[in-house]
């Protein structure tokens, strides 16, 4: 569904991208893991058109989203969901304002019919009776399910996330990833997720993809990576600092 081709990016003198070659599957879940710094979420901002690469392609249904005018690049990003890191919730709105608030930007429903839709996607994600809540009432998990409400609200195509478990204790992170695997079976929707959380990358992906120094080193089924003999990709999947740590 999303072909990138050798995409870099440069900040500073310092190569975050080099030459990324990316292909993310319709209907599955792609889930793009490595260490912080290694610019996973440059990629990500990439892909909705938040930074523009200094090279490179991002290919949408044949459609390249980086040589797109603005214009043209917004009417594509509707077709998107993104849930960012912390949910990005706006504190002075209610829940039911926080989710509805693409329909009300990008739609012509009536506020009755925008209140019925914000209902469904909140129970879709388990949550019921949360629409005069404030961010500032819920949980951090609630506030994740809220922001995923939010990201699925306009029935996109993909979704994006972006370190969905980050904060999370280990049981709401699994409750997290349950509620990936739900919703995106049951919507059939394409997701890419961005992540260093491995348990979570075992639990839902159908692709893994590992951004190393700038480029994807790996890639392939959870089986695939756990069998790889690249040391680089076993040391993070297994968990091991680079050399041995001194305690004094």
């Amino acid at each position: 569904m999303i072909k990138i081709i050798d995409l870099k990016k440069t900040f500073n003198h310092k190569q975050v991208l080099d030459g990324v070659n990316l292909e993310i599957e319709k209907g599955k879940i792609t889930v793009i893991i490595g260490r912080s710094g290694e610019g996973k979420s440059v990629l990500i901002k990439h892909i909705i058109g938040l930074l523009k690469p200094d090279s490179g392609r991002i290919m949408f249904e044949d459609m390249d989203l980086t040589a797109m005018r603005e214009r043209d690049f917004n009417e594509i990003l509707k077709r998107f969901g993104m849930l960012f890191q912390g949910a990005a919730l706006f504190d002075s709105m209610t829940v039911a304002e926080n989710v509805g608030f693409p329909l009300k930007e990008h739609t012509d429903l009536q506020s009755a019919d925008i209140l019925k839709t914000v209902s469904e996607k909140l129970n879709r994600v388990g949550l019921h009776g949360v629409e005069e809540m404030m961010p500032s009432d819920l949980s951090g998990g609630m506030k994740k399910r809220v922001g995923l409400a939010r990201a699925i609200v306009m029935s996109p195509e993909i979704v994006l996330f972006d370190e969905p478990t980050t904060g999370l204790d280990p049981v709401m992170s699994d409750s997290v990833g349950t509620l990936i695997l739900e919703t995106q079976k049951a919507l059939q929707t394409t997701y890419a997720v961005i992540t260093h959380d491995i348990t979570l990358t075992y639990k839902i992906a159908d692709k893994i993809a590992m951004l190393h120094e700038g480029r994807i080193i790996a890639e392939g089924t959870v089986d695939e990576m756990k069998a790889s003999d690249n040391p680089v990709v076993r040391q993070f999947l297994e968990g091991r600092a680079e050399g041995p740590i001194k305690v004094y």
